[in-house]
C-alpha cells in the first residue's frame, strides 16, 4: 500500500500478499494508515458515521470492496461527480445493499476459483443505516445471512430516517420524538420499542455479531478486524448519534455514545457462534462493578428528542423506559458467558 501521500486512493498491488497489522497506537496509525474516507465530504458536523467508517479503515486487513445503501453516508460522501471514498465503492438502492454485496462476494469467489483473482482475498463490506437495515433492507440482509455469504454487514444506527427528514424507523426507540412520531397531549413520541436487530441476527446463527460505538474505539477496531477475519456472514451494530435528529450539541457526540453505554441503553457485546455472548469493554466493567451503571435519564437529558420525558407529568413514561433498559441489560447478563454469576 502506497504511503507517498497523506490522502489519496489506497492502491493494493495485484499479486502481493496482504495482511495489514492490527495496531492501537494512534501515532503509528496516523503515520502508517491512510483513511478510507477522505476530507471534503458533506456529513454534518458532529456526525458519528464518518468516525465509524474511519475506525473500520483502521481495522482493514487488505483489499476491500464497500457497498453502501442510500442514506446519509452515501448521499454526503458521493455528491456527483465527487467521492470521498479512497477504496472501491458502489452505491446501491435503499433496500438491497446486502443483495449487491452477496453478488460481489459470489463473483469474487468465482474469479478466485478460476484463477482470475490477483489477490489472496478481497473483503466485502455492506453498509447501511437503520432505515436500510431494520425496515427496507431487512429481507436482503436475512437472505444474505441464510445463504452464508462471506460479507461484513455494518449498520450505522442513528435511530431514524435522518437523510429524508427524521422520520421514525424500526430502530427508533420508545418515546423518542421524530417528525412522524411527534410528541403531543395524546401520543408521547414513538409508542413501540426498537427492534433488537443484533439479537435477530444472532437468531440467524451467523458466525459473528457485535455492537460498538465510536467512543470506545479500541473495542471497535478489534471487533471490525475480528469480523473481517471470520468466514461467513457477519453483522456489526454501531451506534451513530445524530445531533440533528437527537437534538444535542454537535460537540457532544462522543459523550452521548459514552452515556448510551454507561446507562446500559446500548451495551457493548459480541456473539461468537458456538461460544455465546461476551460482554466487552465498558459494559464488562459495569457487569463486574454495578455501581458504574448510570440511570437512563443521564443519557436522555442531553437530547431534545426526549425532553418531554423530563416533565413531572411524564415520570411514569421515564420509569417505563428505565424498566425496559434494565430488563434488556439483565437478560444480557444472564446470557453472557463472561458476566459475573
Amino acid at each position: 500500500m502506497s504511503t507517498l501521500k497523506p490522502y489519496g486512493l489506497l492502491i493494493f498491488e495485484p499479486g502481493k500478499k496482504y495482511e495489514l497489522p492490527l495496531k492501537f497506537n494512534l501515532r503509528e496509525l496516523a503515520k502508517e494508515r491512510r483513511p478510507i474516507l477522505l476530507p471534503g465530504h458533506r456529513m454534518c458536523a458532529g456526525c458519528a458515521a464518518p468516525l465509524i467508517i474511519k475506525l473500520l479503515g483502521l481495522a482493514m486487513r487488505g483489499p476491500t470492496f464497500v457497498i453502501t445503501a442510500t442514506g446519509c453516508l452515501e448521499v454526503a460522501t458521493t455528491i456527483f461527480p465527487y467521492t470521498s471514498w479512497a477504496i472501491p465503492w458502489a452505491h446501491i438502492a435503499f433496500e438491497n445493499a446486502a443483495s449487491a454485496a452477496s453478488g460481489v462476494e459470489a463473483a469474487l469467489k468465482a474469479l478466485k476459483k478460476t484463477g482470475r483473482l490477483p489477490y489472496d482475498f478481497i473483503d466485502v463490506v455492506a453498509i447501511a443505516g437503520d432505515g436500510g437495515t431494520y425496515d427496507i433492507g431487512f429481507q436482503a440482509l436475512s437472505g444474505m445471512a441464510e445463504r452464508g455469504h462471506d460479507v461484513l454487514y455494518l449498520l450505522y444506527d442513528n435511530e431514524a430516517y435522518m437523510n429524508t427528514g427524521i422520520q421514525r424507523s424500526g430502530g427508533t426507540p420508545q418515546f423518542a420524538w421524530t417528525t412522524t412520531s411527534p410528541v403531543g397531549k395524546v401520543i408521547p413520541g414513538k409508542l413501540e420499542p426498537k427492534k433488537p436487530i443484533a439479537d435477530i441476527m444472532v437468531a440467524h446463527r451467523v458466525p459473528y455479531v457485535a455492537t460498538l460505538t465510536p467512543a470506545h474505539w479500541v473495542d471497535a477496531i478489534k471487533k471490525f478486524r475480528k469480523a473481517l477475519e471470520t468466514k461467513g456472514p457477519k453483522f456489526i451494530h454501531a451506534l451513530a448519534p445524530c445531533n440533528r435528529g437527537w437534538r444535542f450539541d454537535p460537540s457532544l457526540t462522543i459523550e452521548v455514545c459514552k452515556l448510551a453505554v454507561d446507562t446500559c441503553y446500548f451495551p457493548l457485546w459480541e456473539y461468537v457462534k458456538g461460544e455465546g455472548y461476551y460482554l466487552t469493554d465498558r459494559s464488562l466493567a459495569i457487569a463486574k462493578n454495578p455501581k458504574l451503571k448510570k440511570p437512563v435519564i443521564e443519557f436522555l437529558k442531553v437530547q431534545g428528542r426526549y425532553r418531554h420525558l423530563l416533565r413531572p407529568e411524564n415520570r411514569e413514561l421515564l420509569n417505563k423506559l428505565q424498566e425496559y433498559v434494565d430488563a434488556v441489560w439483565e437478560d444480557l447478563l444472564n446470557r453472557a458467558v463472561n458476566a459475573p454469576k
